[in-house]
């Protein structure tokens, strides 16, 4: 009997697409595209971006790219069936002829139309021929407007509307009412009672505010270009037979680079020899440069001043800081905001009801005054005015606007949802240690029973000049910076738990905690008041004996983990904005105290075990807070992903930056503040342009549709509705961070 054996199928991995699409116009379209790509087996989601034209798509691995541009197609649009490069693509210019040449030609063929309008306002009367008039927009119709017949027409296609099919609906009533009069009348007798005026004007404000449209989106990818420049091409790797430039592509973890002055370092790496000073400011939006000297990182892309490096790159290409940074930035920019969703289900509906107005409109009109050229006309007008363009283009533009200039502030938003969500965070969390505070014991007090300092300094430091321990590294640091000369030291040992041992200048020295003394007979008496002080202050005392003989106390040692600069104004603003500050850390109750004190917060949640911070964040959000956690460590990863917003700095764990939405470059606290201030401001100009998108259509359809706009001042106010919409998220880069010049 012979088993069969089957191989199970392989379970292939998600896979993350970023598609450009072409021929969107209005959010109509980003919900048709949406709805095509959901439909393709095997999509667990899509989100289309109106103003980036792309879609960002997970799917199963099974899932072909082919298959999404089929079914893009079939929707009636385009895509390249290749991943975009959002800043390459908008910036990309048609070859040859520049952009506006479209709205040169039909602004010069279209103005001619106007001028007896214009000449009437001045008392001058007359008109151009009837043949004249269908010669000059006849060409405007259907040779400049012809995009909008062809991307109307994969509209109703795919059994949907767009604003295209609007326009196209719109002007052609408009043209085809005037070849009427034309006709019925022989060219003469009715010239000035046409209306080629109106179409031709109509398609040549659409395109001009189309082109002021792309215009002004283009600069909301700003921040992606001025990132992408950082980039160098070449590296100057340094081989056994000399130096040579490699192309950045070329160029593998491991090597040695060098960087002169004057030149961006190309890699991520670690300084091996020389020292400098390093602009990062594009990368972490720090003003100053950063000294750099051996053993310390530096990024790719920043810039090296005045000394010669030589780099150990750790890191290339798509796995360089610069690299991640842009994919995190074109993420938040792709993905949706949850308001957006709104947006998109009013827009699935908004074209079949200004379709079903417009022909009430028409027959309205013309069964009550039998004024059919005049019910034509109105019906155009709401045709042309209810563009949902400024819906689809009033979120997506303002979220990357405040993406953008997030990123040129150090400031990385991983997520719209992220962003949108930080409007409304009322309370922070923040860790202690390496996030309020430098993160590294410095020591603080150095109290000598017999009123030699110096002397207690040289002795500690004998006993741990071989140790790394933070503590010992603390000790080193201050006696090399106070020139304190440290005497060699014998028989040094750790003893476990207590402290160190040695033999310094034939004595017999301990050094270690208060344990350790009482073991070994020393009287405390002298300083126990000051140790207890310090210890009330949240300090780690140490201590010093000779015990060569009869123990004695020779003095005390205080450390401390400094307070960040920028910490006290950071909970300042965020106390002056209305937000509760809270201290979660594992540290012990006076040390925590202490520095909740010194900074003015609100609550201290101290001794807190690893997995209760997540517990204790949980907790505020269930009192009705919305709460952010700002955070650096591995521990502080269950209560980054479990907050509302999870804050983490750079300066801290991958596993940190990995579990928050929000990553700030440099370790500031300061920058907490801010980045809830950029979210405040960027929600604010998507209210804002949704009033605006909602009010132009609340207001201008009515209007139309009651005779009291034209068709010609209908197409200047869709037009303006859309450049308006995206100049007012543009105004996001102006933003400063609160309280810098």
């Amino acid at each position: 009997m012979h088993a069969t054996l089957s191989a199970a199928p392989a379970v292939l991995a998600p896979r993350a697409w970023t598609l450009p699409i072409e021929g969107m116009t209005c959010a109509s379209c980003v919900a048709r595209v949406e709805k095509a790509l959901k439909a393709v087996p095997g999509v667990m989601s899509a989100e289309v971006n109106l103003a980036t034209e792309s879609a960002a798509v997970r799917a199963s691995g099974a899932v072909e790219l082919a298959a999404l541009s089929s079914a893009v197609e079939k929707a009636g649009y385009v895509s390249r069936s290749r991943p975009v490069d959002p800043a390459r693509n908008a910036a990309a210019v048609a070859n040859g002829l520049p952009d506006w040449w479209p709205i040169a030609v039909a602004g010069l063929l279209t103005l001619p139309l106007v001028l007896p309008m214009i000449g009437a306002l001045f008392g001058l009367h007359g008109s151009l021929d009837g043949w004249l008039q269908w010669a000059l927009a006849t060409p405007v119709q259907f040779w400049l407007g012809a995009r909008f017949y062809r991307a109307g027409w994969k509209a109703l296609k795919a059994g949907a509307g767009n604003m295209d099919l609007l326009v196209a609906l719109g002007t052609s009533a408009a043209y085809g009412l005037s070849v009427y009069l034309l006709l019925a009348h022989a060219g003469h007798a009715m010239s000035d009672h046409l209306y080629f005026e109106a179409s031709a004007v109509v398609i040549t404000l659409v395109l001009l505010g189309k082109w002021l449209e792309a215009r002004a989106k283009r600069q909301t990818t700003d921040a992606i270009r001025a990132l992408n420049a950082l980039r160098p091409e070449v590296a100057r790797v340094r081989l056994a037979t000399g130096d040579v430039d490699l192309p950045i592509d070329r160029v593998q973890p491991g090597v040695l680079v060098v960087v002169r002055p004057g030149e961006r370092i190309p890699v991520d790496g670690l300084v091996t020899e020389g020292s400098s000073h390093v602009d990062e400011s594009l990368i972490t939006g720090e003003s100053l440069p950063v000294a750099k000297h051996p053993g310390e990182k530096v990024t790719g892309g920043a810039v090296n001043a005045e000394g010669l490096l030589l780099v150990h790159t750790t890191a290339v290409g798509a796995e360089s800081t610069l690299a991640r940074i842009v994919r995190m930035v074109e993420s938040a920019q792709a993905r949706k905001a949850p308001i957006q969703r709104l947006v998109d289900r009013v827009s699935e509906v908004f074209v079949p009801v200004v379709l079903g107005i417009a022909l009430l409109t028409l027959l309205g009109w013309g069964l009550a005054t039998g004024d059919w050229t005049q019910a034509i006309l109105n019906a155009v007008a709401v045709l042309v005015i209810a563009c949902p363009c400024a819906l689809g283009l009033a979120t997506p533009t303002a979220i990357m606007a405040g993406t953008g200039v997030a990123a040129r502030h150090g400031i990385l938003i991983k997520d719209a949802e992220a962003l949108e969500v930080a409007h409304r965070i009322d309370t922070v969390a923040f860790d202690k240690t390496g996030t309020l505070t430098e993160g590294k014991p410095q020591l603080v007090a150095a109290e000598s029973a017999l009123g030699d300092r110096s002397a207690l300094l040289a002795a500690s430091a004998a006993l741990q000049s071989g140790s790394e321990h933070p503590l010992a590294r603390a000790v080193m640091e201050s006696a090399a910076t106070e020139r304190v000369k440290v005497p060699g030291a014998a028989q040094v040992r750790a003893v476990a738990g207590r402290g160190m041992a040695a033999q310094v200048n034939g004595r017999e020295l301990r050094l270690g905690s208060a344990r350790y003394m009482l073991e070994l007979g020393v009287t405390l008496g002298p300083l126990q008041g000051r140790a207890d002080a310090l210890q009330d202050e949240g300090r780690t005392v140490s201590w010093l004996a000779d015990v060569t003989t009869a123990p004695r106390l020779l003095g005390l040692l205080a450390f401390g983990d400094t307070i960040k600069a920028s910490a006290r104004d950071a909970i300042a603003s965020l106390q002056a904005a209305g937000v509760r500050t809270v201290m979660v850390t594992g540290d012990n109750r006076g040390s925590a105290d202490a520095v909740g004190r010194a900074l003015g917060i609100d609550r201290v949640e101290a001794e807190v075990l690893p997995e209760n911070k997540a517990a204790i964040v949980a907790d505020l959000k269930k009192s009705g807070a919305t709460v952010a956690m700002v955070g650096d460590g591995i521990n502080d990863a269950p209560a980054l992903a479990a907050a509302d917003v999870g804050i983490a700095m750079s300066t801290g764990t991958d596993v940190a930056m990995h579990a928050a939405g929000v990553t700030l470059m440099r370790g500031d606290p300061a920058l907490v503040a801010a980045s809830i201030d950029i979210s405040r401001r960027t929600y604010a100009k998507i209210r804002q342009n949704l009033f605006w998108a909602f009010a132009y259509n609340v207001v201008g359809i009515p209007l139309a549709a009651f005779g009291l706009l034209n068709p010609m001042l209908a197409g200047a106010a869709m037009a303006f509705s859309s450049v308006s919409v995206v100049s007012n998220a543009l105004l996001l880069r102006r933003w400063k961070q609160p309280g810098v010049r």
